[in-house]
């Protein structure tokens, strides 16, 4: 199983569509998206290209493939416009480990979340893989506001590992299983 990882679009139509195009050449079995998906946020500027309803639009198309998790910016209404389930979080089993997907907001690697051997998350818009008391903990940075001069980023994880990339597909780091 393939899956697609990536966090913190905030409406952006522009970054949105770099990532349905890697999207596209990746060909992931599902797509993760670890929320923040349409609304900018109080604390950060509008997006290239804001357009929320649009970004919906494109990702309601690949509505099937979608796991998404519910972000500090997500309203009921984001579940409205979405033909796909916001959730807490998702717990998966992937090369024996066992994954957890969150936002971030509440478990990161200040706060980890117990029984899991691998944490994934946004939300800070930093990408980064990490690991601390035998717990690996990645972070897909964001796919339009990236933070701490990273860049805009999503990840791949397999039976092999996981592979922190830009938004041209280039890695930018990995963690082998």
């Amino acid at each position: 199983m393939k899956y697609l990882i990536a966090s913190d679009i905030h409406g952006s139509l522009f970054f949105a569509t770099q990532l349905f195009n890697q999207i596209q050449i990746e060909n992931p079995d599902k797509v993760v998206l670890l929320g923040d998906l349409y609304y900018h946020g109080p604390r950060n500027p509008l997006t290239k290209d804001y357009n929320p309803k649009e970004v919906s639009n494109l990702l309601n198309s690949i509505a099937d493939k979608i796991i998404c998790t519910k972000g500090n910016c997500d309203a009921e209404v984001d579940q409205m416009i979405s033909n796909f389930k916001i959730i807490p979080h998702k717990k998966i089993k992937i090369a024996k480990k066992t994954v957890m997907f969150t936002h971030g907001h509440k478990f990161n690697i200040d706060t980890p979340a117990e029984n899991v051997d691998i944490l994934i998350y946004g939300h800070f818009h930093t990408g980064f893989i990490q690991e601390k008391n035998g717990q690996l903990f990645v972070n897909s940075g964001s796919v339009s506001l990236p933070k701490n001069n990273t860049a805009n980023s999503y990840l791949i994880l397999d039976e092999s590992g996981i592979y922190l990339k830009t938004l041209e597909g280039e890695i930018i780091d990995f963690h082998l299983f």
